[in-house]
């Protein structure tokens, strides 16, 4: 397999080892590391390893070494495996789950533990946040979880203490729903998607504080700035650097943490391993694809095959059918799949930053494999994916001259005349604790939903590319009420430093964001950033609103791509203390999180 085919720049030597081997080693416990694929998921397979079901859960965090690449490394794991065991529980009933910390003395991925419901709506004292929903798990104890479930579909389950998802706690979970489904299918298989790295994840987040740009090999080279010259011009191609420059930014820049570090895992091996779905042909198969990675995006794709997207986040949406989709870090999407007129068909997930793949296999039999794409193109950031789109290049650029150092909260006016001919509305205004600030290096100048956009990299592609606004629950409005009050809230960083925040404002230093027990309100969020993040708010759905302020459809995690400015309703009806987060781990540890108190 060549270096090319991992998407790495040309030029570079062969692969490391450690892309080598990774190739040749199929994820798994040490004792059970082999090149043979694992007996597939399917759901409602009887006696199938790693899948529990009904309503008392016995789960126990503890340390498994694990080998990915080659290289064995201490992993966190449930009940011993990576993915977490799959756990289903049916709607209406009340489950009780006992989670044991038997993490053993001196790990390196601490003494304290915790799982959090992601997308679970439950009481805020069972949502296994340490420090504000509960202390946290310490070594050597249990603590009980027990709640009703109140909701049917797909999510998952992760540590919400210090870097031990990366490190291999998640896991999928599937509830069954009261009422029959709006769509038939014969199998049911989970494909969770991840990233795994051999480094201890406080190393890597050191890592990225030191040099945020580490894995970021595709900087642009003289060769690239001839052929900018050659198709857009000295002029425009001097102007262009130098907006990057000033920024003190790449346009390649599109993960923190990419392929060069990660391998990608596909319910817990890698391409090798071949994790493999059994069908017959003709019949109808549900794939049910969660990202439980820590900090990638993955493009997902199966070629040959159309997808039709019947639910996302858990709840069901009307059928929309792709050829690819974009799956945001802690998303879900469950897709119905009809493969015939051949014998194995590739589920192929590149990273969005296209560094590198997972691929497994829909087959007839074990042990078939259908071709694997290449990787695609790397992409190029524009301008306007920065939202600094629609403008005229004299306004545009003094508007960017402005964000590159900082003073973006004084808008060039002939900047905002620009932008209101070329968008349609006036320049984003910022909020005061962002003037100035030493965690802020840019400022979107003209945000918008684009919630047509496929993304950057997907755009054009000659696939047709699911979209946020391809996405209509099958229910209208749950709450029915226009929200009472609005919040506007700005994702904002600082990329050499590697700092993330809400409104310039780290986590440590924020006031709680307070919502009345009962109201209906509106949350806006401006991507001030040039990264994508998915913002998850715990405990309550995330209704996500049109350009026209119509309710679209219900999520968890709502997906920001650069310069983008999104609204969506929430409804306060949980009363506590919850988190609000960007769920990139790194992000969120580096201080891209609130808390949220809903109060009587």
């Amino acid at each position: 397999m060549s270096s090319d085919s991992f998407g790495r720049a040309e030029g570079l030597s062969s692969p490391s080892r450690r892309r080598f081997v990774q190739g040749l080693a199929v994820g798994g416990a040490v004792a059970t590391l082999g090149l043979w694929p694992r007996s597939s998921w399917a759901v409602k397979a009887e006696g199938v390893p790693n899948v529990l079901s009904g309503t008392e859960f016995d789960l126990t965090i503890g340390e498994t070494p694990m080998n990915f690449t080659g290289a064995t490394r201490p992993a966190i794991t449930v009940n011993g495996s990576i993915p977490a065991p799959l756990l289903r529980w049916r709607e209406g009933t009340t489950v009780t789950l006992r989670v044991r910390n038997a993490l053993p003395p001196g790990s390196i991925h601490g003494d304290q533990t915790s799982i959090h419901w992601h997308g679970i709506l439950l009481p805020a004292n069972m949502d296994g946040v340490p420090g504000l929903s509960f202390n946290g798990i310490n070594r050597g104890e249990t603590y009980q979880y027990r709640f009703n479930v109140v909701q049917g579909g797909t999510y998952w389950y992760h540590s919400h203490s210090g870097f031990q998802e990366q490190a291999g706690l998640y896991g999928p979970l599937v509830i069954e729903p009261l009422e029959p489904e709006p769509f038939a299918y014969d199998r049911d298989y989970v494909v969770m998607l991840s990233d795994w790295t051999d480094l201890d994840p406080a190393r890597l987040f050191e890592r990225l504080k030191k040099r945020s740009d580490y894995d970021n090999y595709y900087k642009r080279t003289v060769g690239d700035f001839l052929d900018d010259v050659r198709t857009q011009g000295l002029r425009a191609t001097l102007a262009d650097r130098g907006m990057w420059g000033r920024m003190r930014m790449t346009p390649t820049d599109l993960s923190d943490v990419n392929g060069n570090t990660y391998t990608y895992l596909m319910n817990g091996m890698t391409s090798l391993g071949n994790w493999t779905g059994l069908f017959r042909s003709g019949e109808k198969v549900r794939l049910r694809f969660i990202n439980g990675s820590a900090m990638t995006y993955f493009d997902v794709r199966i070629p040959g095959l159309k997808m039709t997207v019947v639910a996302a986040d858990g709840q069901y949406v009307h059928p929309v059918t792709v050829d690819e989709f974009r799956i945001a870090v802690a998303e879900t999407f469950d897709v119905i799949v009809e493969p015939a007129g051949q014998d194995a068909f590739t589920i192929f997930a590149q990273d969005s930053g296209r560094t590198g793949y997972v691929s497994g296999t829909l087959a007839v039999r074990e042990g078939l494999r259908a071709p694997v794409p290449a990787v695609d193109p790397r992409p190029i950031l524009t301008m306007a994916d920065m939202g600094h789109g629609g403008m005229d290049h004299g306004g545009g650029h003094a508007a960017m001259d402005r964000a590159a150092h900082g003073a973006a909260a004084q808008p060039d006016p002939h900047a905002g005349h620009a932008a209101h001919r070329g968008q349609g509305q006036g320049m984003q205004t910022h909020p005061a604790s962002e003037a100035g600030n030493p965690l802020v290096d840019m400022q979107a100048m003209t945000a918008q939903p684009r919630l047509s956009d496929p993304g950057v990299g997907l755009r054009d592609n000659g696939r047709r590319v699911l979209t946020y606004a391809d996405l209509r629950s099958t229910f209208r409005d749950p709450d029915g009420r226009e929200p009472g009050r609005t919040v506007e809230l700005h994702l904002t960083g600082h990329m050499e430093r590697f700092a993330w925040s809400f409104d310039g404002v780290k986590f440590a230093d924020a006031e709680p964001l307070r919502l009345n027990y009962g109201e209906r309100m509106r949350i806006v969020l401006v991507n001030d950033t040039m990264m994508s993040h998915p913002i998850h708010l715990h405990g309550l759905w995330s209704d996500l609103e049109d350009e026209s302020g119509n309710f679209m459809v219900r999520k968890h995690t709502i997906d920001m791509p650069p310069g983008t400015k999104r609204s969506y309703r929430v409804r306060a009806d949980a009363l506590g203390r919850w988190a609000y987060h960007c769920h990139l781990l790194y992000h969120m540890e580096a201080g891209m999180f609130r808390e949220v108190r809903v109060e009587e």
